[in-house]
């Protein structure tokens, strides 16, 4: 089996090890086949059955749908801007979207489904500025135009959400909980609301990767091979924001997964951007699951907050992989 291939099976080996964790770690520890029983012929009497499939199921199902939306748009984001340090941030996405969901929070709306309309909103606005911003001059669309001005609207919209929450305190407080990460409090219609963004923006993302790694190699390498570059820049945006906005509204800013995991399926399979799509998917979610269960038992009775464990196991992979590993060039 080819050395890619060995690569996205243990990436996808990995993630089922995640799974089978999340599902059966917790407050309440539960056994594996307690677990495989509540999914396939599931005993409605049994508490622990119940605990599984009331609760944990749509947890899990969020922190694998949220982790390979982040894995997959740090990937693009790290070809677009030919950066690899990038990740969904550095167009102000994130940014976009979590100023959003303050306004959201601002006027009264609660609630995981209400919110992912604005997010997405907020992600599209701040995408389209920057592009706009980047598409102006000679070097329009340029990769380092677009990071720059990506930097510039972060800035300013995380000036507005400081101002915004520093005079009303009640956003302040539901904010407080939103912003340090969370995959809790998630039933089947957050999982509904969700799955339809991520998977279109998934199948969007392979349909896009062959022309973004014909756009990293040159633009004039690009042209020869017939590839319309702005059209291939404007879908890979549209992409990464999507992604990204989901993800931002699932779980909360979640940081150094789309950094660190793309960056690190690149070290191992080179610059083929299907398999690295496919290997960030599945590690991005691995990692989102394996920080949520930690955050799970270190802290009992009560949990920290998956946007906390994977700043500093996120972080600390970096670090790393920064200190251990040559920078793959782009």
């Amino acid at each position: 089996m080819p050395r890619r291939a060995l690569i996205a099976v243990a990436a996808a080996a990995a993630l089922l090890i995640a799974i089978a964790l999340s599902l059966a770690i917790g407050a309440r520890a539960i056994d594996l086949g307690t677990v495989w029983q509540a999914i396939t012929d599931l005993d409605p009497n049994d508490p622990e059955q119940l605990i599984v499939t009331d609760l944990r199921v749509s947890r899990t199902v969020i922190g694998i749908l949220a982790g390979a939306a982040l894995g997959i748009a740090g990937a693009l984001m790290q070809s677009l801007t030919r950066n690899p340090f990038a990740d969904p941030g550095l167009l102000g996405i994130n940014a976009g979207a979590s100023l959003a969901v303050v306004i959201s929070l601002t006027l009264g709306i609660t609630g995981f489904a209400a919110q992912v309309p604005f997010a997405f909103l907020g992600a599209a606005i701040a995408a389209v500025i920057v592009y706009a911003i980047g598409a102006r001059g000679a070097a329009a669309g340029a990769p380092v135009r677009l990071a720059l001005a990506g930097v510039a609207l972060t800035a300013l919209i995380t000036s507005i959400i400081n101002a915004v929450l520093l005079v009303d305190d009640a956003t302040l407080d539901q904010y407080r909980l939103w912003v340090a990460g969370s995959l809790t409090g998630r039933d089947s219609d957050d999982v509904m609301a969700l799955v339809p963004f991520v998977l279109v923006a998934i199948v969007v993302a392979l349909i896009v990767a062959k022309p973004l790694e014909a756009v990293a190699l040159g633009e004039d390498a690009a042209r020869a091979l017939g590839i319309n570059i702005t059209a291939t820049r404007i879908a890979v945006i549209v992409t990464v924001t999507a992604l990204a906005a989901s993800a931002t509204a699932a779980a909360g800013p979640l940081v150094f997964v789309g950094l660190a995991v793309p960056h690190l399926a690149r070290a191992l399979i080179g610059a083929s951007l299907p398999w690295l799509l496919v290997v960030s998917g599945l590690g991005g979610a691995a990692l989102v699951l394996v920080c949520d269960v930690i955050g799970r038992v270190v802290a009992p009775p009560g949990e920290i907050g998956v946007g906390i464990t994977t700043a500093f196991i996120g972080g600390a992979i970096f670090a790393v992989m920064a200190r251990r590993m040559k920078v793959v060039e782009l």
